[in-house]
């Protein structure tokens, strides 16, 4: 049964789904696994905040998510991996108005970061 959105329980769920999904992906996996390496739980932590702060305006989340992406090797393939996965983990996991909201605003960070570092025009 799908679930809306409503706390940082789910939150903490959808965070926690579709970080798995990525851990085992054959594409974007090894990146995340070797840069996060034994940090998992921090970086977790982390997306709770930034996820709780974009939907709930928590405030809760501090820092620059793209300084931290700017300097991987990554490819326009990788970013529509990583919204494949997050869409997936949403659309077979929650509804709802902040379901919908999560994956406008991952589509949109997605498209930000992928024209800042060059690879859209």
């Amino acid at each position: 049964m799908k679930r809306v959105i409503k706390s940082r329980d789910e939150i903490k769920d959808l965070v926690d789904l579709f970080y798995s999904a990525v851990r085992k992906d054959q594409s974007i996996g090894p990146i995340f696994n070797q840069i996060i390496g034994n940090n998992w739980s921090t970086h977790l932590e982390r997306m709770y905040q930034f996820w709780e702060t974009l939907l709930f305006a928590s405030g809760g989340f501090k820092g620059s998510p793209y300084q931290v992406h700017e300097k991987l090797p990554l490819t326009e393939n990788h970013f529509n991996r990583w919204l494949q996965l997050f869409e997936k983990t949403l659309a077979d996991n929650f509804e709802g108005d902040k379901a919908d909201e999560a994956l406008s605003k991952a589509e949109n960070i997605a498209l930000i970061f992928q024209y800042k570092l060059g690879l859209k025009q």
